[in-house]
């Protein structure tokens, strides 16, 4: 398995880093970092994270700065998806089943 970004996913990591950044620039590359390192963990295991509603989707939740990671498993190319990410302090965009 190997981890894909939706031109979403990629937008969402460039406006978290941008705004860490605002409030403390050199945490920025730190926090873009730990989130694409806590990532690493789906291609061990894909079906980690909770299923929701919308069929397929399912959320991860990063460890050293909580953010919701949706994401799908597309085992016909053998990769995992990643949709969008959030902080949870923003509105969702899956709800769980």
């Amino acid at each position: 398995m190997r981890l894909r970004f939706t031109r979403q996913a990629k937008q969402d990591l460039d406006e978290i880093a941008d705004y860490v950044r605002e409030q403390n620039p050199r945490a920025a590359p730190r926090v873009r970092t730990a989130i694409i390192d806590a990532l690493r963990i789906l291609v061990l295991f894909p079906r980690i994270g909770r299923l929701q509603k919308m069929e397929g989707v399912r959320k991860f939740v990063t460890r050293r700065y909580p953010y919701l990671v949706y994401y799908t498993v597309d085992d016909t190319s053998e990769e995992i998806v990643i949709v969008t990410i959030r902080h949870p302090a923003r509105g969702r965009e899956h709800s769980d089943t």
